[in-house]
This record gives C-alpha cells, sequence and structure tokens, in this order.
C-alpha cells in the first residue's frame, strides 16, 4: 500500500516523552502486522550527534550503517524491533550543509537560497527517501522540540505541506504536550497544552490526536476542555500518565483505541492485535524469586541517559533469567582511591563505553577487582580495552601499559589509535570519523562468547578510534589472555576474555545497541546468568 504519515510534534516543554509516544505508535501498528519506519528530526545545526557531550544529551545510539544519532532511536528499535538507518536522523545541520554543497555545485543557477523554496523542500526530501527506501506502510516522524521554536520552523513548515503533497488521506498528526500539576490549587491545569494546541494550528496543522502527558491522573473534564478547544472529539484527546515501566506506554494508546483510530483515519482494516508484547509485560511484572546486584562503572553519574542502552539491556538479559536486578552506579572516579567497598557487594561488573581520561583508573581497578575476584565481567567498547590494560599491568607484568588516547607517552601502548584514523584525528577531523555500524566478527570455538550466541558468525555495532595492538598479541595470550573474537581477516581483535574465570567477557563492539527487552542480547543474557550464579554460590 501506499505509505501513510504520521507525524509527531510536541508542546508545552522538552523531555516529556515524544520519542516514546512515537516509538509506541509504531509498536501497535506493528502489532497490527504493519510495516513501519521511523525518522526523527533535530533543531541541532550539528550534523550528527557524534559530538554532543553525553552528560547533556544521554547516549550516542549508533545504527547498523554508522548513524551516530540521537537516543530516541535506541526507542524505536526497541519499541518495533526494526534496525534504523542513516535516513532514520536528521538534524538541521545536514539540511544546511546540503544545501550549501550544492550551492558551491552551482545547481541553483545563481540563484538566492532562501527558506522558500530550497530549506522546507530539502526537509520533505528527506521524509520520501525514508519512505521510499524502507518501503513501509508508515513512516512516523518525530519532530523535536517544540512548537514555537524558531530554530525548527523548517521542520513544521514541511509537514504541513506534506498533508497538500502525499494527500490528506494519507497524513496524520499527533501532537504531545505536558500537564502541569499545581501544588497550590491541587489541580492540573489544561492552559499550557490548549496554548500549544492553538500554537501548532496556527501554522496550518490541525491535530488529530492530542496526547496529554501529566504526572497525576488525568481527570476526564480536563481532556473534554483540550477537545473542545482544540477542535476535537473528546476520545482523540488520549491522557497518559507517567509510569514506571515505559514498555507499558503502548498498551495504554490501545486501551484508548489509538490503533484504531489510526486505521479509521486512513481508512485501513487489519485483524486482530498480535499479544506478544502484552506476554512480555505479563513476564515483567510477575515477582521474581531472585535478584541480582550489578555494579556499573562508569563517570556520567548525574545524566544516567548515558548508559540508556546498556541498562535497558541488563534489564532484558535479567528478564530473560527470571530474576529482578538491581543497577548500582559505581563512581569510577571515587573508585581511583582504591576503596573497593561498592565492589564487594555485586554480583557482576559492568564496564561501559566512554571517551576521556576521566575515571579511567577506576575502571581498570574494577576490572582487575573482576579478575582477581572471579566475579562476572562485562566489558564494553572502553571496557574491553581497560581489561586490556590491566591486565597487562598486573599479569603481563606491562607496569606502564596503557592506551595512547590516555598517555601518548606510554612505552607499552597495549591499547592505540587505529592506523587509518591517525590522519584524520592529526587534521582535527573528530566528526563522523570513527570506526562507526555493523561489521562482522568471528568467534573462537568453545570460548564463553561463542557459548552466549550459540554461533561463530555474528555482526555489532562499533563506535571507538581505539584497538587492541596486535603488537601485543603473542604476549598477552602467553599470559592467558583469550583473544576470542577477531574480524574474519583477523587483524583487529574484536572480544578478550580472561582463561580460568566464570565469566570475564569485553567487546571492542557495542551489544548494547541490538539488544530488545523481549529479545535479550546473548553477552547480557549470559552474563545476568553468571552473576545469578556467583550470587548463590556466595549466598548459600
Amino acid at each position: 500500500m501506499k505509505t501513510k504519515y504520521i507525524f509527531v510534534t510536541g508542546g508545552v516543554l522538552s523531555g516529556l516523552g515524544k520519542g516514546i509516544t512515537a516509538a509506541s505508535i509504531g509498536n501497535i501498528l506493528v502489532a497490527r502486522g504493519f510495516s513501519v519506519f521511523m525518522q526523527k528530526f533535530d533543531q541541532y545545526l550539528n550534523i550528527d550527534a557524534g559530538t554532543l557531550n553525553p552528560a547533556e544529551h544521554g547516549e550516542v545510539f549508533v545504527t547498523d550503517d554508522g548513524a551516530e544519532t540521537d537516543l530516541d532511536l535506541g526507542h524505536y528499535e526497541r519499541f518495533i524491533n526494526v534496525s534504523m538507518t542513516k535516513q532514520s536522523s536528521v538534524m538541521s545541520g545536514q539540511i544546511y550543509q546540503s544545501i550549501l554543497e550544492k550551492e558551491r555545485r552551482g545547481e541553483f543557477l545563481g540563484k538566492t537560497i532562501q527558506f522558500m523554496p530550497h530549506i522546507v523542500p530539502e526537509v520533505k526530501q528527506r521524509i520520501r527517501q525514508a519512505a521510499e527506501s524502507s518501503q513501509a506502510d508508515f513512516l512516523i516522524v518525530e519532530v523535536g522540540g517544540t512548537v514555537g521554536d524558531y530554530e525548527g520552523l523548517h521542520f513544521i513548515e514541511a509537514i504541513r505541506q506534506m498533508k497538500l503533497d502525499a494527500g490528506r488521506e494519507n497524513v496524520m498528526y499527533v501532537h504531545v504536550g505536558f500537564l502541569p500539576y499545581l501544588e497550590v490549587t491541587e489541580e492540573l491545569k489544561s492552559k499550557p497544552l490548549q496554548n500549544s494546541v492553538t500554537d501548532i494550528q496556527g501554522f496550518g496543522i490541525q491535530p488529530d490526536i492530542v496526547i496529554a502527558r501529566a504526572d497525576h491522573s488525568v481527570p476526564d473534564h480536563i481532556c473534554q476542555k483540550i477537545a473542545l478547544f482544540g477542535n476535537l472529539s473528546n476520545d482523540h484527546v488520549i491522557p497518559v500518565t507517567t509510569v514506571d515501566n515505559v514498555y507499558q506506554v503502548p498498551m495504554i494508546l490501545e486501551e484508548h483505541n489509538v490503533d484504531q483510530m489510526i486505521l479509521d483515519h486512513f481508512d485501513l482494516k487489519n485483524g486482530q492485535t498480535k499479544t506478544h508484547w502484552k506476554d512480555m509485560l505479563k513476564k515483567m511484572a510477575k515477582p521474581k524469586t531472585k535478584k541480582v546486584i550489578i555494579g556499573l562503572v562508569g563517570k556520567y553519574m548525574l545524566m544516567k541517559d548515558t548508559y540508556l542502552s546498556v541498562i535497558e539491556a541488563v534489564k532484558s538479559g535479567a528478564l530473560a533469567n527470571d530474576v529482578d536486578v538491581d543497577i548500582r552506579w559505581i563512581d569510577a572516579e571515587k573508585l581511583e582511591t582504591g576503596d573497593t567497598f561498592q565492589l564487594d557487594k555485586v554480583d557482576g561488573i559492568l564496564v561501559p563505553g566512554g571517551f576521556g581520561i576521566r575515571g579511567i583508573e577506576g575502571k581498570i581497578l574494577a576490572a582487575q577487582y573482576a579478575r582477581e575476584h572471579k566475579k562476572p565481567y562485562l566489558g564494553l567498547c572502553l571496557g574491553m580495552q581497560v581489561a586490556t590494560i590491566e591486565f597487562a599491568r598486573h599479569v603481563a607484568n606491562l607496569k606502564e601499559a596503557n592506551s595512547t588516547e590516555f598517555d601518548q607517552n606510554t612505552p607499552d601502548p597495549v591499547i592505540h589509535i587505529m592506523p587509518d584514523q591517525e590522519k584524520q584525528m592529526l587534521e582535527f577531523n573528530y566528526g563522523g570519523s570513527m570506526r562507526l555500524g555493523a561489521y562482522p566478527c568471528t568467534l573462537a570455538i568453545g570460548t564463553q562468547a561463542h557459548k552466549a550466541y550459540g554461533k561463530l558468525k555474528i555482526s555489532e555495532r562499533h563506535r571507538h578510534r581505539y584497538e587492541f595492538n596486535n603488537n601485543y598479541r603473542k604476549i598477552l595470550e602467553d599470559k592467558g589472555l583469550i583473544l576470542s573474537g577477531t574480524s574474519p581477516d583477523n587483524k583487529i581483535v574484536e572480544v578478550i576474555e580472561i582463561k580460568d574465570h566464570p565469566f570475564f567477557v569485553a567487546s571492542q563492539f557495542h551489544p548494547e545497541f541490538k539488544s530488545r527487552p523481549n529479545i535479550p542480547h546473548p553477552l547480557f543474557r549470559a552474563f545476568i546468568a553468571a552473576s545469578l550464579d556467583h550470587h548463590k554460590e556466595n549466598n548459600r
């Protein structure tokens, strides 16, 4: 069928859950048997999210084809189980860059470049390209920011025009706004959301559905008031209150018949909803008799969205093992004092990815503690590098071993910059210059990684500049380090393990990006299983 477009906008304030709402709409449509693809528009003048500070913006999510994107794309993938692409993430910087490159090539034949007719058509072209390449039944487009942001007007105008271009019967608008709670009068106030709907109407867009987000229960009269002033029927204003588990949101939309509203809007018919998502939620809600404690050793303790995909992957691994999980946040910088009491209390240690020297010695200490105390360890990207450094220092007796990222003058650079990256680094071309996206990996037979995956050929996503220095392969292998995963040509070390350890696996890639709530990643499932075994052995 011809692709149908659903545009999701936001109002009142940012961070209210547009991404979860868009992903949830995709989820309920997938459950109805439709194919869905998703796209995110961001107002930033950055070309991509690769250079954004994770302490401010959360994790950088990476797609199979190497796009560095906003974390909302992680939500999309987890909710609809479809891999996003570079076309899924569009920043204003990309739009302006494309226009200026065309101007330099003379493609505008000397005309002056203007908002119209140049910027907006470029946005619409990105929308159409995503629809054409995906061939999806539905393309859901989330517009970042809030209605009225002047830096996002080109996106708003583009989605307005799409109704004219694609036909009214092929376009739907969903507006998400917040209902603040006034403590003094103990009531929700609808005026900000009403004004937000008025604002978007002023741009020529009539919302077909309004999602009323709130931290408190929303009474019917509030929804009715929003509907009246928003020119909507009452049932098209959907209250969505804050929940403990974001995976419940699709079911909230389903309970309010949003899936049927969408099908009616597009004059589509479909069968009964598949129940696999509901089955997963029931499993999540079921009381567990066992619990494991996982210590996440990071340095972005005030912005936990930095590790969003890691956290979700841990939870998924726990669900697969039918256990509750308690994630303890351990500040890597505080570990540098040598006090390991926090590590004593956990069943497994996880060191995620990251950049920069801050907290590195604490992460190295965490890897050392896990190795020496036979405690399950999972290292991700940087977590693999610090484990290599630790092993080189304390087992191979290379006392000053380090990564050239942290010490350019180390006599034993067991981790060094990838040769093909060195030139770009010298030119200070940081953006988009790392090893990015999915690469194949071959696992060694009988290793812990092989047992976890159950196969020898895998593909995982990467985001790094530095890698295992092949000059130290034999030295470290002779001391007991297992190189359990490499590139198919055996030139790049992808996975390491420690000999005679219950579970010590560290990967250069980021397995968390491919984990789904109902399809746990093999490494996280195995890590949680090993942590549970450790818990049992130490609590007999």
